[in-house]
């Protein structure tokens, strides 16, 4: 029997006040995996200032430095369980690896996450929304799709679909605990509190309701891709955004090189395009310096190993990276007949890959 390695995820406390945590990952290689550990990082209401990412595409070995963004105390046991989560382990029996991920695999195409129904009436307020989002957060419950309504008199009835992360939601103290902590945020005005696994039909609902009209998507999520002909390498610009891909510098792999303006989760916005277009990342550098900017160089190849030689190939992941940098939320207005729908969307959530 193999024991998991207890070196996967260690995490570093600053000497001196106001220096970065460090972060540092060394587990077997998966296409997306720095992906994956973004978002968890980004979940904690932490910001990466630098990172580090080499791989022999087999193992590999990521450092990130983080600081604190968000009003409470970072929980760090949490943190290293959820990264654990997302990190292929691998077991040394005989000093033959195995991988945790391939049973982990099994079990998530046995059995999928389920979604479940939270239904709670309250009288509105302002800042409702944010307080219960809030507490829906810290409870590490993820929020798959909110119906609102309110009544003239009043009255909210909000429906929320959500997942649990801790997958313990089908328990009646994990119910609880929810309810509870609902209850103490919104206190009198909070009426009644029910959590239920969602139905097959809801669940169809849900998914068919996910998807925008194409009009809206085209005007929402459509930017013009901008190219400045300057010969090899490519490059391409949009104000602040600059993206460059250059296939000289390296034998076998693409060198891409973005500089930027810093926003909240930028890293993951550029891990889960890259995971999305089966880009595989061999060596990587992020740095965010006191002004605001970004400089990352990225060392890749494609899923088949080979670096990226197709020009059209190169025209759209630009043209993606650009749009997630440039502009990384998008918001529409629409007249719904007496009613107007505020649309807020993170493009980065859309999955397109293109290397098929």
């Amino acid at each position: 029997m193999g024991i998991p390695s207890d070196d996967v995820v260690l995490i570093r406390q600053p000497e001196r006040a106001g220096e970065p945590s460090e972060i540092t990952v060394s587990c077997p290689d998966k296409t997306g995996l720095g992906c994956d550990l973004c978002r968890v990082i980004l979940l904690f209401e932490l910001s990466i200032v630098r990172g580090d990412v080499s791989t022999d595409g087999k193992w590999c070995y990521i450092v990130f430095w983080v600081v604190g963004r968000g009003r409470k105390a970072t929980r760090w046991g949490l943190l290293k369980k959820r990264l654990l989560g997302v990190c292929p382990l691998v077991l040394l029996p005989l000093g033959i690896e195995s991988y945790y991920s391939k049973q982990q695999d099994v079990m998530g195409n046995a059995q999928q996450t389920q979604v479940f129904l939270l239904k709670f009436s309250c009288y509105d307020r302002t800042g409702l929304l944010h307080d219960v989002t809030q507490v829906l957060c810290d409870l590490e419950l993820t929020i798959r799709t909110v119906k609102v309504s309110v009544t003239p008199n009043g009255r909210v009835m909000d429906l929320f679909f959500i997942t649990d992360n801790r997958e313990l939601l089908h328990t009646k103290s994990r119910k609880d605990e929810a309810c509870d902590q609902l209850r103490t945020v919104l206190g009198d005005c909070m009426t009644s509190c029910e959590i239920e696994l969602a139905s097959e039909d809801m669940s169809a609902c849900l998914q068919a309701s996910s998807t925008l009209p194409p009009s809206i998507t085209e005007q929402m999520f459509s930017l013009e891709l901008q190219e400045v002909p300057s010969g090899r390498p490519s490059r391409f610009v949009s104000d602040s955004v600059s993206i460059t891909i250059d296939n000289s510098l390296s034998p076998g792999h693409t060198l891409i090189q973005i500089q930027c303006g810093d926003h909240k989760g930028i890293l993951y916005d550029i891990m889960r395009t890259l995971k999305d277009y089966n880009i595989q990342i061999s060596y990587g550098r992020f740095y965010t310096s006191q002004n605001g900017n970004c400089d990352i160089d990225l060392f890749v190849i494609q899923k088949d190993g080979k670096k990226m030689i197709d020009s059209h190939k190169q025209k759209a992941l630009c043209s993606r990276l650009r749009m997630e940098l440039f502009q990384p939320l998008r918001v529409n207005l629409v007249n719904r007949g007496p009613d107007a729908e505020l649309l807020v969307a993170n493009p980065v959530e859309l999955s397109d890959p293109f290397l098929s």
